[in-house]
């Protein structure tokens, strides 16, 4: 089989794998926020209790919870009916929905959107045609962090030894989208060995100058 053809197949099988796998990754996800070095830069450039889109939100641990923690409103979007569930369980009175990312809309607008091991799931032309309603969803002056790829192009992972698929822009895209979508403070680290080697990108959207 070729490996395009191999890689969509892993792709479209993804959201069954995070259903079968979803107690495991539960279980295992690490718990000592080594993103939190990344997660601060985005909340500090966000209004005290603000609202937040984590978008691919998995159980809500622990970016989610680290969220409520430090007093936003939040709203966790997962295509993963077994995360949602859990996520559910753990944060019973907080807005979870099911709902694939790719069927977002921009009619409602955060002060940030984050997603952190989710966005890259996304094909390459999904990702081009999802950013753009991402970055309108972003209120003035708010803020988007993503983690990405370090170059463009697709490969596999795993959750609980089952494949998995990843994909990214090339960085120089990424920033060319989001610039023309009204972001001018934008950071691209990649391959950052303080978050396990993750990519990652944090922009701030521009304020419209008032007269």
């Amino acid at each position: 089989m070729k490996k395009a053809a191999c890689l969509s197949m892993i792709e479209a099988g993804m959201r069954a794998v995070y259903e079968r796998q979803a107690s495991h990754w539960h279980e295992k996800r690490r718990r000592d926020l080594y993103e939190r070095v990344w997660l601060d830069r985005f909340l500090k450039e966000l209004p005290a209790n603000g609202r937040l889109l984590d978008l691919g939100c998995g159980t809500g641990q622990p970016i989610s919870a680290y969220f409520l923690s430090r007093g936003f409103a939040l709203t966790g979007i997962d295509y993963s009916s077994a995360m949602i569930a859990l996520a559910r369980s753990d944060f019973p009175n907080e807005d979870w929905r099911l709902q694939d990312m790719r069927r977002l809309t921009d009619t409602e607008t955060f002060d940030g959107i984050c997603s952190w091991d989710a966005f890259f799931h996304l094909g390459i032309e999904d990702q081009r045609q999802l950013l753009p309603v991402l970055a309108r969803a972003v209120r003035e002056g708010g803020a988007m962090l993503l983690t990405v790829g370090p170059s463009e192009g697709e490969v596999t992972g795993t959750v609980g030894g089952e494949p998995v698929y990843h994909a990214s822009l090339a960085p120089s895209e990424y920033k060319q989208i989001l610039t023309d979508a009204g972001f001018g403070e934008l950071t691209f680290v990649p391959e950052d060995q303080s978050t396990a080697g993750r990519s990652v990108l944090l922009g701030r959207k521009r304020k419209t100058s008032s007269l």
